[in-house]
């Protein structure tokens, strides 16, 4: 008697923040937990406990939290260092831009 899997779903991306202090947040994404602190993500500090949870992985590099309207890279939190901030005017906090070196 043969056995057959069931029909095969869509392949879905997640991410998932695991964990807030008034430091930064911890969010789980490819198998792998980074921490994000305010002081290199300035954008999320006042951010809700909701806004920071809906989070999208839209590819398998890019994130996206609709709700803030931010969108970031996968590898500017393993290499922030490379994504310096820059600011987009007044009042508007500073994004991630990578370096052209």
């Amino acid at each position: 008697m043969s056995r057959q899997s069931g029909k095969r779903g869509k392949l879905t991306l997640t991410a998932e923040v695991t964990n807030v202090s008034a430091h930064g947040f911890w969010l789980y994404v490819a198998g792998k937990e980074r921490f994000l602190p305010f002081e290199q993500f300035p954008w999320f500090r006042d951010a809700t406990i909701a806004q920071l949870n809906n989070v999208r992985l839209v590819s398998p590099r890019h994130l996206h939290w609709p709700d803030l309207d931010i969108d970031l890279a996968l590898e500017s939190l393993d290499h922030p260092e490379d994504f310096p901030l820059v600011g987009k005017g007044s009042g508007s906090p500073a994004r991630p831009r990578r370096r052209s070196d």
